[in-house]
């Protein structure tokens, strides 16, 4: 059906919904919108969906939440115990997220499937614990994590608490086209509650999920002893994160942790930033601000469904930001350096990281005998290793992380989890203070004079819309087809093309491990690399380039003139 008969439709479908008619009226004169609004459906894949919110079958609203949610609730009743296992449903602050929630929960309901409901806003991590605490078949989070304020999103979880495995998207996927508006009603809400097919969670639930968080203290007595002296500054950022962060801080002993005050309540309208994302250093100016007057030793901040962290430290130049990589890679030694000082560092130990996070992780794994897997792009890949790691008891998981700012330590919660990062910020920044006067932006230097100055620089090419799409398709086919043979003067080693499952180097040829993806990486000389990926979550092309030298000034150079050279090609397509 062409996009303005759908457009059409939608009016006489939903005439009774003052709010729909009256977003849908606003762009009756907008061809383009309306073309953009309704040329497909929001597509729900491994990630679930997340889209612009409005009206529309590529928007975010009422209507396609409770039609994916009753395509779900028709693939939860094919498994065994499934609707009486239930699904676990959380929110963040964003706007229409309690909404949405109470949707999906009620029309699970409606279609005979048990959904636990929290009571209010949680973090993802949160919502992972749950599935598994309470032994869900399933879980939903409404939540556009990082996203700006006019996106929302729908994230499926499965029975092991992580996202949604392929076999279970495409049985939820294959039953959207035969689901439609008509049948995917709400239950009462009374009716649900009377029933027992709606049951809210709180607290329980939360002291459950702090104390699995507290048992991956590395060091709990030097978080105690430190506590009393070191400052910490923490925003929220408007999200989710604010009441579980600031429990782990008090219950781990940290004493001085100041909240900033613009950006502590829930706002899904994110008034004090552009964008709520830590990897944004404008999202970090209040609280900067903040750790100068105070002279805070760190400043900690979280994205509004808290499963990102961003730190910055205190230096003699003010405060300083590190990114997702460098953050990773010194918790990742904190954590091996402490564990084998204490003798709790097992034989069969494990890290996992993805594709186009910093080879320094690997280089600190391999100085401690840790072995370290790469995965694809996504938590959910991390969390597939935590399960082979536990079925096959091959590894013992120590940490996982990704450079996009997600961290895990444990295997109670299947995601990247703000919470459990928190905490173990806090404990290196305790640790490096004690044993060396030292901050966590000190702590990353070190770590350069020992593995070498490993940078990487990351450029977004946002391409939104049906031609964005169009673009994004065809720059990566341009690169497969007539792949560069250097940038920068470095030559091209290798290429991996994760799509067709084969490393090219020369004329040899060798099959990938890794599932398939659209994903382009080219190995260069010196250990560098640039890789090229459509974003799975935003409309985007993201481009990231790493490298490594003997000096912070020579990396620099080397990166900046391989993003350039990088940057150009793309743009050429």
């Amino acid at each position: 059906m062409e996009a303005m008969e759908l457009y059409r439709q939608w009016l006489t479908d939903f005439a009774n919904d003052p709010d729909t008619v009256a977003d849908l009226k606003a762009i009756e004169n907008d061809p383009k919108e309306i073309e953009d609004r309704f040329y497909r459906e929001l597509e729900f894949g491994t990630a679930g969906m997340r889209g612009v919110l409005g009206a529309g079958t590529n928007r975010l609203n009422i209507y396609n939440v409770r039609r994916v949610t009753r395509a779900m609730a028709k693939y939860i009743l094919t498994t065994p115990d499934g609707a009486q296992r239930g699904v676990a449903i959380g929110y963040d602050s964003r706007n229409m997220s309690d909404v949405f929630a109470k949707q999906a929960a009620l029309v699970l309901a409606a279609s005979g499937v048990k959904a636990f409901l929290f009571e209010s806003l949680r973090p993802v991590p949160v919502l992972s614990f749950t599935i598994r605490h309470l032994n869900c078949i399933a879980g939903i989070v409404i939540t556009a994590s990082h996203n700006p304020k006019q996106y929302n999103g729908y994230k499926a979880y499965w029975t092991d608490g992580g996202q949604m495995p392929p076999e279970s998207v495409k049985g939820i996927t294959d039953r959207l086209p035969e689901t439609t508006y008509a049948e995917s009603l709400p239950m009462d809400e009374q009716e649900a509650l009377d029933k027992g097919l709606l049951t809210y969670i709180g607290k329980d639930v939360d002291d459950a999920y702090i104390a699995a968080v507290k048992k991956l203290s590395v060091n709990p007595e030097l978080a105690r002893e430190m506590g009393k002296t070191l400052k910490i500054v923490y925003t929220p950022l408007h999200g989710s994160g604010n009441l579980p962060v600031r429990r782990i801080f008090r219950e781990i002993g940290m004493e001085n942790v100041y909240v900033v005050p613009e950006q502590e309540l829930p706002d899904g309208n994110f008034p004090t930033v552009k964008v709520p994302n830590p990897e944004d250093p404008g999202a970090f100016e209040l609280a900067l601000k903040m750790q100068k007057e105070l002279g805070a030793d760190l400043c900690v901040g979280t994205d509004p469904d808290c499963d990102r962290v961003g730190i910055a430290c205190m230096t003699e130049n003010g405060p300083r930001l590190l990114n997702g990589n460098q953050i990773g890679c010194v918790l990742l030694h904190y954590i091996l350096s402490q564990k084998k000082e204490r003798g709790e560092l097992p034989e069969n130990a494990a890290a996992v990281t993805t594709i186009v996070s910093t080879n320094m992780a690997a280089a600190i794994a391999k100085s401690y005998g840790v072995k370290m897997i790469e995965v694809l792009t996504g938590f959910k890949y991390i969390a597939e290793q935590i399960h082979l790691f536990e079925t096959t008891g091959c590894n013992t998981f120590m940490f996982g992380f990704e450079e996009s700012f997600g961290y895990l330590s444990g295997t109670d919660v299947r995601d990247k989890d703000g919470v459990n990062a928190c905490m173990l910020i806090a404990e290196a920044a305790s640790w490096y203070k004690k044993m060396y006067n030292k901050t966590l932006v000190d702590a990353i230097d070190m770590l350069y004079e020992q593995y070498g100055y490993y940078g990487d620089k990351v450029t977004s090419f946002v391409l939104p819309g049906k031609d964005g799409l169009e673009k994004m398709q065809t720059v990566m086919k341009a690169l497969r087809e007539n792949p560069p043979k250097m940038f920068a003067g470095k030559k091209v080693v290798a290429l991996r093309d994760y799509q067709t499952g084969v490393r090219t180097e020369g004329d040899q040829t060798e099959k990938l491990t890794l599932p398939k993806s659209n994903v382009l990486y080219f190995e260069l000389e010196d250990d560098a690399w640039i890789c090229v990926r459509p974003s799975g979550t935003e409309p985007k092309i993201k481009l990231y380039v790493n490298a490594v030298s003997r000096s912070s000034e020579e990396t620099k150079e080397i990166l900046n003139a391989l993003s350039d050279d990088a940057v150009k090609t793309l743009e050429s397509i």
